[in-house]
């Protein structure tokens, strides 16, 4: 396991937390509420307390990636020394509208501070190497999170590279049905458990295209379907989702994809980048 993986254990937590079920979710709830208590108690204190077979525990523990009990309580107690506790501050009906900007401020600040946190170097490496060797890459996302693939397509058009989007679902799918094992398939999806996009990833994983997946969820089916995986991290609030929150780290997360394959591809990258800016620079007055 690498420092990564056992010191955010709250974040790991959330990031399971929609796979969670029955115990596990007791389990889940009982650490994210009481961290303290969790560093001073013994693995038979807190079964006593939920009602559980140390078993369970154990194995929850291990669920979330970590050897066992205490593994995960000397990662907690590291995370709350540190601190990183939540700062996603609840807005009040008298909070200022200045106020109001503040906290959706921090709450962006963090989410990117918690992403960057459990970005995977290795995988982070792959995704660009993927990208510089393929022959096409093409970005696929529904909803909110097809207006980042389209970011993503006007960062990287920008490179050189050959790059296509689509934002009809139909579109989509013929696209997904041309790509060969040349390819490379990024599909970004924030719960990554979307029917349309699972469909996409049947359909392109079906002619050996590389798959890439950006989502906030460790266990997603997208997550586990794709050959290299990208995780966002972000919290919900009572007047914010934690979906729109993510779109902050998608958005940092391309932003990252683009400069190192520009950056990757120099001299080459640098005559595509000044070819798109002489082209657009017409529409200016």
């Amino acid at each position: 396991m690498n420092r990564q993986e056992s010191q955010y254990c709250m974040m790991r937590i959330r990031s399971h937390y929609p796979q969670f079920r029955g115990k596990e979710q007791v389990i889940a709830d009982y650490i994210l509420n009481n961290p303290q208590k969790i560093v001073h108690s013994t693995i038979n204190q807190v079964a006593d307390d939920l009602g559980v077979a140390d078993s369970t525990v154990f194995r929850f523990c291990q669920r979330i990636g970590f050897k066992g009990y205490q593994a995960m309580k000397i990662a907690l107690a590291t995370e709350i020394v540190e601190p990183i506790q939540d700062i996603h501050e609840n807005i009040m009906e008298h909070d200022s509208e200045k106020t109001i900007a503040e906290k959706v401020f921090r709450s962006n600040i963090k989410t990117l501070e918690d992403t960057l946190k459990i970005l995977d170097d290795q995988a982070f490496h792959q995704v660009i190497s993927a990208i510089l060797g393929a022959r096409k890459v093409e970005l696929f996302g529904s909803g909110g999170s097809n207006v980042i693939a389209m970011d993503a397509y006007h960062k990287l058009i920008r490179t050189g590279i050959s790059v296509n989007v689509q934002s009809d679902t139909h579109m989509q799918l013929m696209s997904a049905s041309q790509l060969t094992d040349e390819d490379v398939a990024i599909i970004i999806s924030h719960t990554g458990a979307s029917k349309d996009m699972m469909h996409i990833l049947e359909v392109v994983k079906a002619s050996g295209v590389k798959t890439i997946g950006i989502t906030n969820f460790a266990k997603s089916p997208l997550s586990q379907g794709v050959d290299i995986a990208l995780y966002t991290m972000s919290e919900e609030t009572d007047y914010r989702s934690e979906a729109l929150a993510s779109r902050i780290a998608q958005l940092a997360m391309i932003d990252a994809i683009y400069v190192n394959v520009l950056m990757a591809k120099k001299d080459e990258g640098k005559e595509a980048l000044q070819k798109v800016r002489a082209a657009i620079s017409v529409k200016r007055v």
